[in-house]
């Protein structure tokens, strides 16, 4: 499992727009639906309802919604940095910048662990996170997240 394969290049953007958690979760199902072809309503539901579970706010300002949802056949990935930190209920009660949404077929069992495991272990490089945090354009990031993986599986 590989970045190459969870994410597409047109699944990565900057919002200037995302005021709130709820903001963001439909900013994340329209970029799904540009992306994917998602319904972005289903999308919007399907990470609040996990949100209602625990939140998924990772801390240092990392958030990683993520949701099981019918009409996939792979697990796939958004990316999205914002302008402006959110409120997000993180653990440790840091407003969130950086959200990657994981999206996988009800059925998909490990393979939905998997991508959760290196999303996680990636954003959790504060390297990553500052060269992220340090470059607000969408074919940049995606490839700051594609490339850093490779080289790191070398």
């Amino acid at each position: 499992m590989d970045f190459g394969k969870l994410l597409k290049p047109e699944a990565v953007k900057v919002l200037t727009s995302a005021s709130s958690k709820k903001r963001l979760m439909q900013d994340i199902g329209e970029l799904a639906q540009q992306a994917y072809g998602l319904p972005a309503g289903q999308v919007v539901d399907a990470l609040m309802t996990r949100e209602t579970l625990g939140p998924t706010g990772v801390g240092h300002g990392v958030a990683l919604p993520h949701a099981r949802m019918d009409g996939i056949d792979k697990v796939v990935g958004a990316f999205v940095l914002l302008d402006k930190p959110i409120d997000f209920s993180s653990v440790d009660r840091q407003p969130v910048d950086v959200a990657f949404a994981l999206f996988a077929p009800e059925d998909a069992g490990v393979e939905h662990l998997k991508a959760l495991a290196l999303v996680a272990r990636t954003l959790r490089d504060t390297s990553i996170c500052t060269k992220l945090r340090s470059n607000p354009d969408p074919a940049t990031l995606y490839t700051i997240l594609t490339e850093d993986k490779a080289d790191k599986a070398a």
